[in-house]
């Protein structure tokens, strides 16, 4: 891994180097002798190197010098000043001169980056931690998306259930509802017809001979059934006043009562009696 910075950087650095002397000897050699343009280079070459190694050596320590950093950067743009006014001086392939002379600082960049490589590298061992602690919140992130997937699904199974029961009881309750209101129709058909009123009168025993008493029709709805309290502090009544009590409520009014009525009113006005009593006295008075 450090190979991947460490090797362009040290490349850079040798052709910018070898670049730099070749054309200060080129460039001053037609100035001055060729050995004094040769110390001219390679103390340039020098020393961007010596500022080099020695800011690779305080940082393989954990440390940094500000100057020294300005020294190196300084020899950098002196190297690139250098083949800047060689390219811009030159009488042919002024360009491609040009054109290389960003080498130099390319080489001081390369080393930059290497240098921050170096301060946010990591061993292998923390590496291997960080790669289990994301692995072990990725696992933990898919379970969760999971279990959250499934208890939808569920919820909406359930609610699909519920709505899908709650719509037979809706149908069944109807069904019942319109049968039983075709059943009281056809009794109360069955009730007011002549034929069949005579057919359907009370099996029970007749009180009074040739007399029957009107067949009823069942109750159908709610009733409000008379509490043992009430029963047991109410006094008793006899027969014979029980009789005359239900008379006088039967012909309250024009045309008398029906039972269901009369015991509904004996009932409201706070009297008690059991059913068998109420209805045997009814058959005597009716």
């Amino acid at each position: 891994m450090k190979a991947r910075t460490v090797l362009p950087a040290v490349g850079m650095t040798a052709v910018s180097m070898v670049l730099t002397l070749a054309v200060v000897v080129m460039w001053l050699g037609t100035a001055m002798p060729w050995p004094v343009a040769l110390v001219v280079g390679v103390g340039i070459d020098g020393g961007w190197l010596a500022t080099l190694a020695y800011e690779r050596r305080l940082a393989a320590q954990g440390d940094h010098s500000r100057a020294v950093t300005v020294v190196g950067w300084g020899f950098g743009l002196v190297a690139t000043a250098v083949l800047v006014a060689h390219a811009l001086t030159a009488e042919h392939s002024a360009g491609a001169w040009l054109a290389v002379a960003w080498l130099p600082i390319a080489a001081k960049a390369l080393w930059l980056v290497h240098g921050l490589w170096e301060q946010t590298a990591l061993t292998e061992v923390a590496l291997d931690a960080i790669r289990g602690i994301q692995q072990e919140a990725r696992d933990e992130a898919a379970v969760a998306r999971a279990r959250l997937r499934a208890e939808a699904a569920t919820e909406e199974t359930r609610l699909t259930a519920v709505t899908e029961a709650g719509a037979r009881v809706a149908r069944v309750q109807a069904t019942t509802a319109d049968t039983l209101a075709r059943a009281w129709s056809t009794l109360e058909s069955a009730r007011e017809g002549e034929d069949t009123g005579r057919a359907l009168t009370s099996v029970t025993r007749c009180v009074t001979p040739d007399v029957t008493p009107r067949w009823e029709l069942p109750v159908w709805g709610p009733t409000e059934p008379v509490t043992a309290l009430s029963l047991e502090a109410a006094p008793a009544l006899s027969d014979d006043a029980l009789a005359a009590l239900v008379d006088g409520i039967r012909h309250s009014e024009s045309p008398a009562l029906s039972y269901r009525e009369m015991a509904a009113r004996f009932r409201a006005a706070g009297h008690s009696a059991s059913e068998v009593r109420l209805r045997a006295a009814w058959k005597r008075v009716a």
